[in-house]
């Protein structure tokens, strides 16, 4: 198991097929000097994503951390992509589901891609969490399927898988990819880094 905070992850996990981890982090926040932190993130990629990124192949770990193409490139390839959120501090599911919001659709704005359909599905992303209640070692989970512009979205409590949707918007879906695997802008910089120093070292092979 790999610890990430006190919360173990497992080094693989199988989808429709085995997905390596190669990032974690945690999301945290600063107040009053104190580190507050939210939640632990483990990125699972396909391991063949590597032969989509041969162009970096030699940069140090901190060069790609800094490269927003590069996470571009990663965003873009199409290997199925899992990213595994477990709660560290208790929230409420709408405090977690604004903060995704506003994230999705500053990109969304920035990109001229928000309009009615993609307001639409994001709001149904929001609801989905609105009603929930993160107790520690929560789970959220994202899928997305290779070569798909959809997503799966599931929350379990207790080890227990409550309930999942799917995202069906792809412009939607790609702004929460770039909200976890977005480099320099991503929501969590800890695992941006981590997933640069261990893509480094996968090219390097």
């Amino acid at each position: 198991m790999v610890m990430v905070d006190e919360i173990a992850f497992p080094p693989q996990i199988t989808t429709t097929k085995p997905l390596s981890l190669l990032g974690h982090g945690i999301t945290d926040i600063e107040i009053h000097f104190l580190q507050i932190k939210f939640t632990a993130i483990g990125v699972y990629l396909e391991p063949e994503v590597v032969t989509h990124l041969q162009q970096w192949k030699g940069k140090p770990g901190k060069a790609l951390a800094e490269d927003d193409d590069f996470f571009e490139a990663l965003i873009n390839a199409p290997v199925e992509k899992f990213v595994r959120v477990v709660v560290i501090k208790e929230i409420k599911g709408s405090q977690y589901g604004v903060q995704l919001e506003s994230a999705v659709r500053d990109r969304l704005a920035a990109d001229d891609k928000y309009e009615e359909e993609e307001e639409e599905a994001l709001e149904k992303v929001v609801e989905f969490f609105q009603s929930k209640y993160f107790k520690k070692d929560s789970v959220i989970t994202y899928h997305f399927p290779a070569n798909s512009p959809s997503a799966e979205i599931t929350f379990a409590a207790e080890g227990k898988v409550e309930s999942k949707m799917k995202v069906e918007n792809g412009n939607v879906v790609e702004m929460i990819k770039k909200w976890y695997l977005g480099g320099t802008r991503g929501v969590s910089s800890t695992t941006i880094a981590s997933l640069a120093d261990n893509l480094s070292a996968e090219l390097s092979k």
